[in-house]
């Protein structure tokens, strides 16, 4: 499976350089038709069959399948929007059944319904006989098959058109598919929220644009083809695998730490510490074995602690409290050399000076904010973003590192403007502590000498993978013990 994700922009690239390469688009168009009506058929028994055409590509595709269909025993009709442009209208000559005009009630008796109005290239808001279109098929009992993308939905950000911007509610319209047919590569959308919803099952079929069709992406989506895990070597010993440390709130909030802690530990950092303030050493003495406890006050301790070249990497923000002490508890960190994982009160504290926390770094480095966070170090910079890839790229390349903006479509993207959208996290994974399992798994990660955006991409999956294995009742403290599990299937 190729993991390449093509924009709206490089799509039609694609498409152009294949037209270029030699092969026609109405050969591209029978293809993309063929395709879906092929996972059609995989998937249905012949039904009534509704086929909505828009008056572009989209269209033509929609009635190469109502020709297919029809040929495989579907009892299909086309519903119509607009007069036939372009390939379309060759298309459109081909098919000599029923032709019914774009309403509602064209949809009445229909089992099956083929959204072919508009795909990933829609820039506008679906309005009129396409909106009404849209929203009496969401209401309808039939199944829904989109090609290339649900009609309504942007592209390259997975959000709702609508006339008061990407995501509007108030007035937004998007089909709400059971299965999704692409081609070639998956777009954006296919991956970031609302969209990946709306997609349903998605299915990316070849239609003849060749390999070489793609030239300067780099947006991609995560899984172990996109890193590789530090395996231990015949003879390898602790010190070989990194020594993490985690740094500890005070006495009342001393748990998130240990939750990181656990989560490096469980990855396989060959030894783990807690930086503890000398008030909460009982505390997590009494509820760590394995992970060693570092006595540590303020942040001149901290920068003492961090002298011993062999803590190559440490995790701090979980419980670290806001305000004056952390930010010179994060400088401290910074000024270490070892690669850092920045989280949660770690970010929050330089809210009202951002920029005096990105001067700050210059060594391997991780920022995790969820979009709270990213909102005070980045203001409003979501919001006036396209999309959370480009939200993602600009923070990276603001901060000087890399940042990992969570979510249910979490974004990794590095200072260059490489990125990653990770697309297995579940649900579950919306419990108390469930990020601080994350920045301990990406500072296991480093300590076994990952670069920041490899060990991000990988921590993300691994935390996703693992909270998917662990399924329904999951909290953070399941996490770190379900990794076993994870690295065990990675390896065969």
């Amino acid at each position: 499976m190729s993991h390449e994700i093509l924009d709206v922009e490089q799509m039609a690239r694609a498409d152009a350089f294949a037209v270029a390469s030699g092969t026609p688009s109405l050969a591209l168009m029978e293809n993309a038709g063929r395709a879906v009506a092929d996972a059609v058929v995989a998937r249905f028994a012949p039904c009534a069959t509704i086929v909505l055409c828009g008056p572009g590509n989209n269209g033509g595709d929609g009635f190469v399948v109502a020709r297919l269909l029809a040929e495989q025993g579907f009892a299909v009709r086309v519903a119509m929007l607009g007069e036939p442009q372009g390939d379309a209208s060759v298309k459109a000559r081909d098919w000599s059944g029923t032709r019914l005009a774009l309403t509602a009630e064209a949809l009445e008796g229909a089992d099956l319904i083929v959204d072919a109005l508009f795909g990933a290239g829609l820039s506008r808001p679906l309005d009129g006989a396409a909106r009404d279109m849209v929203l009496a098929a969401n209401r309808s009992v039939a199944a829904i098959v989109a090609i290339d993308l649900p009609s309504g939905v942007a592209g390259d950000s997975g959000k709702v058109l609508a006339a008061g911007g990407p995501g509007d509610a108030n007035d937004g319209a998007a089909i709400r598919a059971n299965l999704t047919v692409t081609f070639f590569r998956k777009k954006p959308a296919h991956l970031l929220l609302p969209g990946r919803d709306l997609c349903g099952e998605i299915v990316v079929a070849d239609i003849g644009i060749p390999r070489d069709a793609i030239a300067g992406v780099a947006l991609f989506e995560n899984g172990p083809e996109r890193w590789s895990y530090p395996w231990p070597r015949a003879g390898a010993h602790k010190y070989d695998r990194g020594h993490c440390l985690v740094v500890s709130g005070p006495l009342h909030a001393t748990g998130a730490a240990r939750l990181a802690a656990r989560a490096a530990l469980r990855v396989g950092a060959g030894l783990v510490s807690v930086a503890s303030p000398p008030d909460a050493v009982a505390i997590h003495a009494a509820h760590l074995t394995a992970i060693m406890i570092k006595p540590c006050e303020g942040a001149k301790g901290l920068g003492e602690l961090l002298s011993d070249r062999r803590l190559n990497s440490v995790v701090i923000g979980p419980g670290v409290g806001v305000g004056g002490e952390t930010r010179e508890l994060v400088s401290a960190v910074l000024a270490s050399g070892a690669a850092a994982v920045l989280d949660a009160d770690a970010l929050t504290s330089f809210r009202d000076d951002p920029d005096a926390l990105f001067a700050r770094i210059r060594n391997p480095t991780v920022l995790t904010p969820h979009e709270g966070e990213f909102e005070r170090l980045f203001p409003n910079l979501l919001a006036q973003s396209p999309s959370r890839v480009a939200a993602a790229r600009t923070a990276a390349g603001r901060a000087g590192c890399t940042v990992l903006l969570k979510g249910s479509d979490t974004v990794i993207a590095a200072p260059d403007g490489l990125a990653i959208i990770n697309n297995n996290a579940p649900p579950y994974l919306g419990t108390a502590g469930s990020g601080d399992v994350l920045a301990g798994i990406i500072a296991g990660l480093l300590a076994m000498g990952l670069d920041p955006f490899s060990a991000a991409s990988a921590a993300a999956w691994m935390h996703g993978d693992a909270a998917g294995r662990f399924g329904p009742g999951l909290i953070a403290e399941d996490i770190p013990e379900m990794l076993p599990e994870v690295l065990a299937a990675l390896q065969r």
